[in-house]
């Protein structure tokens, strides 16, 4: 039997596919648990990969894609063909591209400091080569990015979901940590990427998971709130009631007692939640402890809810801009394509009630994920390449770097005032105006919601999904002057740091939020703590 492999790279994580070539049919699924390199976004991931070289980030990268693809069940000495999907950066991680070019935009930038643009065009590779463990002969497909961070996913979302052959004004966007989203105004397609954060992949909150058994991925409404959790096979089943008015939790459905974590689309219903009761106030939750308490003691905090709604001023500023480069009214854009695990499982009327569709939005479309999607497809046909390699050309007159448009500073000003000190709208539409900027006007209807998929991934296989831990390696170093206090340890987040007895500190990279953080560094009372003085082990 010959074997393929499709593999989406995430910067949340990766998914694989395994897929019988002589039938076109999915054998088995297997997503690892969060990304292998220090961070929670794209910018870390890049950092991460200046500091330390090309070749180290590449090897822990490949190191978690082997140990992936080993979980799909398959004899990999039967491979005999590997496609991926994902942005440029963790493509160029994955193949061990220098990423330079990335993370310095522009001629001027390049020049100064003597850097080669490199090339992203599609293209066949040895699998081999790259450093997958499968049998020599192996070909590596590679889809085209449109443009520095506009990638090969990005345009996955276009091709998969139908946005690309729609006659009407229409928006996509991939719900997840990069936010990539397009404008398809009549012929000509408006690219733009706003840096949302994890919130929306259920990173960086307290109780946040990606979308996989026992996250609450939704809060519906029934006179009380029900929490929907994803089961087994990553479907949402009723969970326990919350009422929280009167703060209690009453034991109810299928899924109680098996909620282990909450997803990016249930961090956004409980914003809607929030702000439908009047809960959020100048940046805080107004509950008698300031935490919405949902069921099996997950909750959410006033800080996860001010990470969601700056992902969501993000997302809003993202589309407000390319709008306003289009030069074209709210009221002229009415069809929206959501596409990501976040975009299949979030509520879309809440959605739109929050920020992160237009609120002219009538009809909308949500989708799985495109990206593993779209990979697949390629292996099934690698001849998509060149038809994927035409389009890309085709659509890299019209991209928007939202860093540095004014515009788009403009409106994520306004959206910080919303969240962090409740500016009202009013306000928010009068200081928009002496820009020239046009109104945010407030949603209005029921919109026409078409859920094309069940879950993000609608096919898993016979086998069903796995999910892999054993990911990433770790960081360690000795810190001349250290005390021992171990402050670095407990002041750590996400509990990614142990100092030993004899002053060593170790850091595992895929729980750690590297620059994002540095909390570590910074709480050192002896100011010794040198980040990026640790060195990798494998």
């Amino acid at each position: 039997m010959a074997y393929g492999i499709s593999i989406d790279i995430g910067t949340s994580g990766s998914r694989a596919h395994a897929v019988d070539l002589d039938s076109g049919k999915i054998l088995s699924t297997s997503v690892t648990e969060c990304h292998p390199l220090p961070g929670a976004n794209i910018m870390d991931h890049l950092t991460f990969c200046i500091n330390v070289g090309t070749e180290v980030a590449h090897k822990i990268l490949i190191d978690t894609e082997n140990k992936l693809i080993k979980t799909l069940g398959i004899d990999l000495n039967q491979v005999e063909k590997v496609s991926i999907c994902g942005n440029p950066i963790q493509l160029s991680l994955f193949q061990g591209i220098p990423v330079d070019d990335l993370a310095f935009a522009g001629e001027n930038a390049h020049k100064a400091r003597g850097i080669t643009a490199q090339k992203r065009d599609a293209g066949v590779f040895s699998a081999v080569d790259v450093g997958l463990e499968v049998k020599d002969g192996c070909e590596l497909y590679v889809p085209p990015a449109i443009r520095h961070e506009i990638g090969a996913d990005a345009l996955a979302m276009m091709y998969k979901s139908g946005f690309l052959d729609d006659k009407r004004n229409c928006l996509v966007t991939d719900y997840g940590t990069n936010a990539e989203m397009a404008l398809k105004i009549g012929d000509d397609i408006y690219t733009g990427s706003a840096a949302a954060g994890p919130a929306m992949e259920g990173q960086s909150i307290q109780c946040g998971m990606l979308a996989g058994p026992g996250a609450i991925s939704d809060l519906t409404y029934d006179f009380q709130w029900i929490c929907q959790v994803l089961d087994d096979d990553i479907i949402p089943k009723e969970g326990d009631k919350v009422d929280f008015g009167l703060e209690t939790v009453i034991p109810n459905g299928p899924m109680h007692g098996k909620a282990t974590g909450i997803t990016g689309t249930g961090v956004i219903a409980a914003v809607a939640a929030a702000l439908d009761q009047h809960l959020w106030k100048k940046g805080k939750l107004t509950t008698s402890d300031g935490k919405l308490h949902l069921q099996d003691g997950v909750y959410i905090d006033s800080h996860d809810i001010s990470e969601a709604m700056k992902a969501i001023g993000a997302m809003r500023a993202g589309h407000f801009t390319l709008l306003e480069h289009a030069g074209i009214k709210f009221d002229e854009m009415k069809v929206m394509y959501m596409a990501g695990a976040s975009g299949t499982y979030v509520d879309a009327v809440k959605a739109r009630d929050v920020g992160l569709l237009p609120p002219s939005c009538d009809t909308i479309y949500q989708w799985g994920n495109t990206s593993l999607a779209m990979a697949t497809d390629i292996l099934k046909d690698p001849e998509l390449l060149d038809k994927l390699q035409d389009i890309a050309n085709g659509i890299r007159a019209n991209h928007i770097m939202f860093a540095g448009d004014k515009i788009f500073e403009q409106i994520y000003t306004q959206e910080l005032a919303v969240c962090d000190e409740g500016m009202p709208m009013d306000m928010y539409n009068q200081n928009n105006a002496i820009y020239g900027i046009q109104a945010l006007p407030k949603p209005r209807g029921t919109p026409e919601v078409h859920r094309m998929v069940q879950r993000d991934i609608p096919d898993l296989g016979e086998r069903g999904l796995y999910i892999l831990h054993d990911i990433g390696t770790e960081l360690r170093g000795h810190m001349e002057g250290c005390t021992g206090c171990k402050k670095c340890e407990r002041e750590c987040p996400e509990n990614a740091l142990k100092v030993t007895d004899d002053k060593e500190i170790i850091v595992q990279t895929k729980n750690c939020l590297g620059t994002a953080c540095y909390r570590c560094q910074f709480s050192c009372p002896s100011k010794v703590y040198k980040y990026d003085n640790l060195k990798l082990t494998f």
